[in-house]
């Protein structure tokens, strides 16, 4: 029997509360913990930085205007802010296939049916990890696992105004346009909104899974 998802919005949160949280359930789930969880929020603003030795991507440190963190998830420098969904998934990827690559897939196959719900067609880039909108990136995904407990996630940006990638070079791709799902929609969503069909359509795209596998 694989794990009940429980799905959880937090609302604004720092990243470092965000992180400890993904900490104690991530240890919880290693020793045994019974469900799955799907952590939803938006985070005060702040870079974070992947597993990658080159961390040219964060551009000139010392002139970031908010606080970058190191984190154990793949990928380079990103930011999240008011205004980007983020989600945390929790799941014990040792009842699901141990598959990485097939895990990536699902998290962008999951981003892609959310923007389908406004109509928003969302297309993945060969060789590039995240979710497009023709040649605009509208959310970026970068994981870790421990134990094969998955932790990290995606972040989906929401609304139009998102300044703080104008600082860096998002995900290492130098000259990439970040776009939203308002400005792609035309209309001025609110993340806790997009967060409750994002937890719907989270759990709609696990039950497709044949097997429940990765």
């Amino acid at each position: 029997m694989r794990p009940v998802l429980k799905t959880r919005w937090l609302g604004r949160v720092s990243f470092e509360k965000g992180l400890e949280l993904q900490e104690s359930l991530v240890s919880d789930k290693g020793n045994g913990g019974s469900h799955d969880e799907l952590l939803l929020l938006e985070h005060d603003p702040v870079y974070t930085m992947g597993r990658a030795r080159d961390e040219s991507s964060l551009g000139e440190e010392n002139l970031l205007p908010y606080p970058i963190y190191r984190t154990n998830r793949g990928g380079q420098a990103t930011y999240h802010g008011p205004g980007q969904l983020v989600g945390y998934p929790i799941l014990d990827l040792n009842s699901r296939g141990r598959d990485l690559h097939r895990y990536l897939r699902f998290l962008e196959e999951v981003i892609i049916s959310i923007l389908a719900e406004y109509s928003v067609q969302g297309i993945r880039h060969e060789g590039l990890t995240g979710v497009w909108i023709k040649d605009r990136k509208i959310a970026s995904i970068g994981i870790g696992v421990r134990r094969w407990i998955s932790m990290h996630g995606f972040a989906l940006n929401v609304a139009r105004a998102l300044p703080g990638f104008d600082d860096i070079i998002p995900c290492g791709i130098a000259g990439v346009t970040m776009t939203s799902l308002s400005a792609e929609c035309g209309d001025d969503l609110e993340t806790h909104a997009v967060a409750e069909i994002a937890g719907r359509v989270f759990l709609r795209e696990l039950e497709k899974l044949p097997g429940g596998l990765f």
